[in-house]
């Protein structure tokens, strides 16, 4: 078995496919063999000024890190090459939310603690107001065309290229680590510190090639075109690109300077023939299919729609299909920490509502003492053994809770609760943090709001515990209705009653204009639980 950092894997696939182009943005292409030589040069100018691996992993424990770290605070564009840059030079490189404030953002890097920060140049003004006073070695601007001049101190992206020795290789090690911080969904994010080699085996579907010839092979037979429309900034995007890089094909990130535009991503889609696409979930899955009724494009190439990281409303996997007929929607579930574990196929004969386990995909019983087998009835925890990440980034606490070890075997259990069908398949229930205890009961809140999108009526919905002196908690729902179908609050609740135990209805339904979701397209439980606690409070029925 020989394990493979992400940098050795760009340079033998750009030995393969020197000129066949691995990255599109905007109007920016580069090939392998550009991209294995600019990254090349990166890391070495990050070299030659003492950045790199200082502590060797087997003196550290699984929480800790050895390696200065790299913030990126940046768009789709370049993020690839400066991460795979950092990797190149033994630098941690770490995924920042741009969307954060700046007291977000600070609290974050306070966390982390890089000694670098790579920033595209429109956040200029943020980046300045998070580094003051803080021990930043190196600042490089990267520029987006927004007219937005670096900070004084900073170096750009290209004069770092420009300056970096061309030729010299540095030799990296799997036990490298990469660190993805978790979206925040609901608290704090967490660094998620990974092996080179475990991330690229579980995480961009690699594998421990024996040679480079067998990579050689893999590019060779490969050259399809993906787009990924999520953005970079989250685990979900990187690891679609990389997945997609790293195995020889060209991708195409979205052109994310604006907000997401369904209408210009189906048109590149058409323009570079895409065989497939990933996205987000309802946040991208519901423009697409409006764009797609109003407008005529030829996605005779596509074949698959990849999705997750978020809850796709059925009526939109109906609608892609029955306008798509060609079309795979394949759903994926996976979580910073654990990469990809089970998908779902869903085809115009079938959509399928349970995830096939991937190698590695394991359910646990509740007490986490025992893994559940086909059929079991009781509900449990989502688990992955095998190539899983080291812990969380300076907590023991964490780590030792969220990466355990059962029968001498060390998994990781991110807090979703799940049972295992007869056919071994995964039936998710939602995570255990969003449940709902009511009257002793609990409510896995994605159970209910996936009953709310399937409703005709409903364009999007979210569900959250509110306190309650009867119940402890209570359920309500903020629901988003489409213009012309809005249904009665009666109906929303019939349609509830008709597939779910009474006390899983909501007590309450709050229309909003629409739901609040990150940048990755993650709904925001946060802004959900601000909204109704900030709502009208009467219960309506019972």
């Amino acid at each position: 078995m020989s394990e493979w950092t992400l940098g050795e894997v760009l340079d033998t696939l750009a030995a393969a496919v020197p000129d066949r182009v691995m990255t599109v943005c905007g109007d920016r292409r580069a090939t392998f063999a550009e991209t294995a030589s600019n990254t090349r040069r990166f890391a070495n100018f990050l070299a030659d000024r003492g950045f790199g691996a200082h502590t060797s992993r087997p003196l550290l424990h699984r929480w800790e890190c050895g390696q200065d770290r790299v913030a990126l605070i940046m768009r789709n564009d370049r993020y690839t090459d400066a991460m795979l840059g950092c990797l190149k030079a033994r630098t941690v490189p770490v995924n920042v939310n741009h969307y954060y404030t700046v007291r977000e953002i600070r609290d974050l890097l306070d966390y982390v603690r890089p000694r670098i920060v790579v920033y595209h140049r429109a956040f200029g003004d943020k980046v300045a107001g998070v580094v003051a006073g803080m021990d930043v070695d190196l600042l490089v601007s990267v520029d987006d065309g927004s007219g937005v001049n670096e900070l004084a101190e900073s170096v750009s992206y290209d004069d770092c290229v420009a300056r970096g020795d061309p030729d010299r290789v540095i030799a990296t090690d799997p036990d490298d680590l990469v660190m993805i911080c978790t979206g925040g969904t609901t608290g704090r994010p967490k660094g998620v510190l990974w092996r080179q080699s475990d991330m690229y085996v579980s995480a961009m579907s690699g594998g421990d090639h024996e040679s480079p010839e067998s990579l050689h092979e893999l590019a060779r037979a490969t050259g399809q075109v993906w787009l990924a429309a999520s953005p970079l900034l989250h685990a979900a995007g990187t690891w679609t690109a990389l997945a997609g890089a790293l195995s020889g094909q060209t991708v195409v990130l979205y052109d994310d300077r604006e907000k997401f535009d369904a209408r210009r991503a189906l048109s590149t889609a058409e323009r570079e023939r895409v065989t497939m696409m990933t996205i987000v979930g309802d946040a991208f899955a519901g423009p697409l299919v409006d764009e797609m009724r109003t407008g005529a494009y030829d996605l005779s190439s596509l074949m698959a729609i990849g999705t997750g990281g978020a809850a796709t409303n059925p009526e939109h996997k109906r609608a892609l299909i029955g306008m798509l007929p060609h079309v795979t929607i394949v759903e994926g579930y996976g979580s910073s920490e654990t990469g990809g574990m089970g998908f779902g196929r869903s085809t115009r004969d079938a959509q399928i509502e349970t995830f096939a386990l991937m190698r590695g995909g394991a359910a646990v019983s509740a007490d986490r003492t025992r893994f559940l087998a086909p059929g079991d009835t009781e509900i449990g925890w989502a688990a992955r053994i095998g190539r899983v990440p080291l812990g969380y980034f300076a907590d023991r606490e964490a780590t030792e809770r969220t990466f355990p070890v059962i029968d001498g075997v060390r998994m990781a259990i991110p807090g979703d609760r799940a049972t295992v069908e007869p056919d071994g398949s995964l039936r998710l229930l939602g995570r255990d943090s969003l449940v709902v205890n009511t009257g002793g009961e609990k409510v896995f809140v994605e159970e209910v709001e996936g009953i709310l999108r399937a409703h005709r009526g409903i364009r999007d919905a979210l569900v959250v515990g509110r306190a309650s002196e009867r119940w402890g908690q209570e359920v309500v729902a903020l629901v988003c209705a489409r213009e012309l179908t809005a249904p009665t609050e009666t109906e929303m609740r019939e349609a509830c009653r008709n597939l779910l135990a009474g006390y899983k209805v909501p007590k309450q339904f709050i229309f909003v204009d629409a739901i609040a979701r990150l940048g990755n397209g993650k709904p925001d439980y946060r802004w959900a639980a601000e909204r109704v606690a900030a709502g009208i409070v009467t219960e309506i029925g019972g």
